[in-house]
């Protein structure tokens, strides 16, 4: 058999092969480099928001000796007292021998403004110090927290000498010397609303703004989408109607998320004046009711359209048996194609829940931007969630708040990782092979 590799139409075939294997490699170099980057960004952006968030999951308290013997202290108006006489004298008492109005003024500021408050809760868990004289730890001044955790460092020295001066950071080390402050866990932030004081603001009311209003979202969202995808997969004709109706509904998966806030301002919150009345209108503002309603308008064609794509998974098979055996089209549609459906469209359901818990933008035109410092009680107070606490956060300037944001930060991705990791425990549990 004759040799064709010398030959040079031999010796151009391997070139070319050689060159088709280069250009391979090469492209598989580049996935690579691109897989490599995007994780890289990814670690960056995961190192920084944790290194950011970490500050602010503990706090430093310090200890000061509390004078509850007054007379208008009693057990029954524990919980309504005002205690700011008392903190004040206590830090008077731990740091001894400060004269002049000024310097007191600047010694009473070592205090978080909301100390009266924590002792407020305190005295009323334990209605046994009335009465009594204790050593009570209460939280520090924002201040005073960055300048013990070294977080001051981005501060020119002349705007520091107004937040934290010279005679500051003595009673501060003077105290830590002492054995007076102590790191603790930040609790505040986890079990208190919105403040202005960043010592004193936590997540807790826009926890259960966001709760409130995705559970809103789903009791209204997945019915509806539900049944609408199995009508129009199952019993629907096909006909220039309902292609009309699946196309708007593909369309309106990607609209923005702020036309449906605009939506929710112009019909929920202002309604539509019809010459002889008011079409909509009339729902509270900031609340959970009108934010989850909103929420679950942008939702439902992402739950039609992934409830569509289940339903339309199940095998022909399933359907042609049931309704040989007898079966009407309700009953193998209900009895036998959802059953076997369900997992993906619980996992569209999911999903879809996810992508509205990170919606800013819809809730900010229907007012659930608004500085709600009480925990919601109900579906119609007022309340706000996560994602628009983030950005009122985001947009102070103390840098208490900068932390506080990115540990929110965090908690949203915890929370949107939990619900993507449910969705996928759900698809690989109830999923079929066919």
């Amino acid at each position: 058999m004759t040799d064709m590799s010398n030959t040079p139409e031999g010796a151009a075939r391997k070139k070319r092969t050689a060159k088709r294997y280069a250009a391979e490699k090469r492209f598989e170099y580049i996935g690579l480099a691109a897989v490599l980057s995007a994780a890289l960004f990814l670690v960056i952006l995961l190192w920084t928001i944790v290194g950011n968030a970490l500050p602010a999951l503990t706090y430093n308290y310090v200890k000061i000796p509390i004078d509850l013997t007054t007379e208008k202290l009693t057990a029954e108006n524990a919980g309504s007292f005002d205690y700011r006489k008392i903190v004040r004298n206590g830090i008077y008492e731990a740091v001894p021998g400060v004269k002049g109005r000024k310097d007191r003024k600047k010694l009473r500021g070592l205090v978080s403004s909301g100390a009266a408050v924590e002792l407020r809760s305190e005295v009323s868990e334990n209605p046994q110090w009335i009465g009594t004289k204790q050593d009570i730890y209460l939280p520090l001044s924002d201040t005073a927290d960055l300048y013990l955790k070294n977080l001051m460092g981005d501060i020119t020295r002349p705007e520091a000498e107004r937040k934290f001066s010279d005679i500051e950071i003595k009673w501060t080390d003077q105290l830590k010397e002492q054995g007076k402050i102590e790191s603790r866990f930040n609790s505040i932030f986890f079990t208190h609303g919105a403040s202005r004081e960043p010592e004193m603001a936590g997540i807790w009311g826009a926890v259960v703004g966001s709760f409130l209003t995705l559970l809103v979202t789903l009791v209204l969202s997945v019915p509806v989408g539900v049944g609408a995808a199995i009508y129009l997969e199952e019993f629907a004709p096909k006909n220039k109607l309902t292609g009309f109706i699946e196309i708007n509904i593909n369309n309106l998966a990607a609209v923005p998320s702020i036309v449906f806030g605009l939506l929710g301002l112009g019909f929920f919150l202002n309604g539509v004046y019809l010459g002889w009345f008011t079409l909509g209108g009339g729902f509270p503002r900031s609340a959970a009711i009108t934010g989850g309603i909103v929420l679950a308008l942008m939702t439902l064609p992402t739950v039609i359209i992934a409830s569509r794509a289940a339903i339309k998974s199940v095998p022909p098979s399933i359907r042609e048996a049931a309704l040989g055996i007898g079966a009407s089209k309700v009953q193998a549609t209900f009895h036998h194609v959802l059953p076997l459906a369900m997992p993906g469209i619980l996992t569209g359901t999911i999903i879809g829940m996810a992508g509205a818990l990170g919606e800013t933008a819809p809730l900010l035109l229907i007012g659930m931007v608004a500085f709600i410092v009480d925990i919601p009680g109900g579906f119609t107070e007022p309340a706000t969630v996560l994602p628009v606490q983030i950005f009122m956060w985001a947009d102070f300037p103390e840098i208490g708040f900068q932390q506080k944001t990115a540990a929110a930060i965090l908690i949203l991705l915890c929370f949107l990782i939990a619900m993507n990791a449910i969705a996928v425990w759900l698809r690989n549990k109830f999923e079929r092979r066919w």
